[in-house]
């Protein structure tokens, strides 16, 4: 079973989307090496990822442009509510947890820039490893959409189920453990993210 390490929701070192699409495309397997991106006719290409810190034996989720331009994320945090929209039609919506005073989620325009199966967590203050669980600080899922270079935020599980619904993050968007999972395989790489207040 493979797994990543984040470190917190804000965590340090976890850098894992600076990846240039050269470096994606001379990694898929050899029956795809003359095929244009576009021309690619799997759904998914999964990618091994050289070792980086706290990133080990990484699987990234490749999907093809096509497929992030039809879809969105609106993320109300006033309503405590992601949704999913498919060529502007509404297709789900999963209630989460937001931010708290101080550690609000950030509002703005962004994109899913991280998938992560398993991950295990690191504490930004003490560093000690929690390794991957349901019942871990993240879930079995992990979608990160913003970062400014060292800390990440994104959607992921939670063992604090009863939590949904309130402002007790430190700025991570939790969600139940079956609702990322579901969200986690409706969505890809490159789809858009608002976060919006209302």
């Amino acid at each position: 079973m493979k797994s990543d390490s984040v470190n917190g929701c804000l965590g340090k070192n976890f850098f894992l989307s600076l990846v240039t699409l050269g470096f994606l495309l001379t990694n898929v397997s050899p029956s795809h090496s003359s095929e244009s991106f576009s021309d690619i006719k799997e759904d998914l290409l999964q990618i091994e990822m050289p070792s980086v810190p706290n990133l080990k034996n990484s699987n990234l989720y490749l999907y093809s442009p096509e497929e992030t331009m039809s879809m969105k994320l609106v993320l109300r945090l006033g309503l405590k509510q992601v949704q999913v929209y498919e060529q502007d039609k509404l297709i789900a919506s999963f209630p989460v947890a937001v931010g708290k005073k101080g550690w609000e989620t950030p509002v703005g325009e962004f994109e899913i820039i991280q998938m992560v199966e398993n991950p295990s967590w690191q504490n930004p203050w003490t560093g000690k490893v929690v390794p991957p669980s349901p019942n871990g600080p993240l879930g079995e899922r992990w979608i990160g959409f913003w970062t400014n270079g060292k800390d990440f935020i994104g959607f992921h599980g939670t063992p604090g189920e009863h939590l949904i619904g309130q402002a007790v993050s430190h700025g991570c968007v939790r969600m139940k453990n079956k609702d990322i999972k579901e969200l986690f395989n409706l969505v890809s790489l490159g789809i858009p993210v608002s976060v919006v207040k209302n």
